[in-house]
């Protein structure tokens, strides 16, 4: 069985000027990776995975995800790049469509997403290679544009994509692919298998793409407790639109009914137990260690845990002690 590395998600909500704390308290209490969380209108992802790196000396630090769209394809890969030579072998670096409402607010939205994050893409790629890049598409005009400083140890790109032709994209085009919380290990083993025939389709077969899945995380000593205090977040998101069709085979209509007999409390309240060992990392330390077990064996690499809003760096070094003890 695969034994995924373990990784927690500077969350959205807080404020910039806690990031060097928190990261220190990732890398203290021998976790794998810190996740970044660019969101609009939160934390810039490229300047706070810089802000993280520097805390740090050990830790893989991940950007989840960087909407394509939002930078021109030459100035992120020399942001990209300054990062991963002064901090050589820690950089993961995330691209994605980003949320459609937030893009369509700042102006960005293309014609294709799909087109876009293709061309994006494959461009930044190229030129973290060391490549000169001449290209005349939709989304990328680039005249003979090469790197000065291109990394030594190139960083890995992954794509965060949902829907099918995404996830052939990815398996075309990158590193490896990140998956959103909600994904259980049925619904991986399905998309592992959509992201393979893109690998395929490109002749990719063994270039090892990995896939990165995010998840929320409750842990206590009160394996009870703890998961309850989880369910209203859970029903909130899976109440959300369009985010039914991300859970795992088997659970939408039903979570549809419960919706539709009384909301998401009713959802929040009855949904089966076994919902939170299928979408979730909750419980106690064992129950915890369990559902990434679980994740492992459906071919996830690296887990980025969603921590509690608010929680504290105290608190992630107990937790993460407490989960990686045997």
């Amino acid at each position: 069985m695969s034994k995924p590395s373990i990784g927690v998600m500077f969350r959205r909500e807080m404020p910039p000027e806690s990031l060097p704390d928190f990261a220190r308290a990732v890398e203290a209490c021998g976790l794998d990776a810190l996740w970044i969380v660019e969101d609009c209108f939160f934390n810039g992802g490229i300047s706070a995975a810089g802000v993280a790196l520097a805390s740090t000396e050990r830790i893989l630090v991940g950007i989840g995800i960087l909407p394509a769209v939002a930078r021109n394809a030459a100035y992120a890969a020399m942001d990209l790049a300054t990062l991963a030579r002064i901090f050589p072998g820690r950089l993961h670096v995330g691209i994605g469509h980003g949320v459609a409402d937030w893009i369509r607010q700042v102006g960005a939205m293309p014609r294709s997403q799909l087109g876009a994050l293709e061309e994006i893409t494959v461009a930044i790629r190229a030129l973290l290679r060391g490549d000169e890049l001449t290209v005349n598409g939709d989304y990328v005009q680039l005249a003979k544009v090469r790197l000065d400083h291109p990394p030594q140890v190139v960083p890995p790109v992954s794509l965060g994509v949902t829907g099918p032709k995404s996830l052939a994209l990815s398996g075309r085009i990158a590193d490896g692919t990140i998956l959103v919380e909600l994904t259980g290990p049925a619904l991986v083993r399905k998309n592992h298998d959509i992201i393979q025939s893109g690998m395929d389709e490109a002749g990719r077969a063994g270039d090892g793409h990995q896939i990165t899945m995010f998840a929320y995380w409750n842990q206590g000593a009160d394996g009870v407790a703890t998961r309850a205090a989880l369910r209203p977040l859970l029903a909130e998101r899976i109440a959300g639109e369009g985010m039914r069709d991300l859970v795992a085979p088997g659970f939408a209509d039903e979570a549809q009914a419960l919706l539709d007999r009384g909301g998401a409390d009713l959802l929040a309240s009855e949904m089966p137990d076994a919902w939170l060992d299928e979408l979730t990392v909750t419980g106690t330390p064992d129950q915890c260690r369990a559902a990434i077990d679980r994740f492992g064996e459906a071919g996830v690499a690296h887990i980025g845990l969603v921590p509690p809003a608010g929680i504290t760096p105290a608190e992630i070094e107990s937790w993460s002690r407490a989960l990686t003890s045997s």
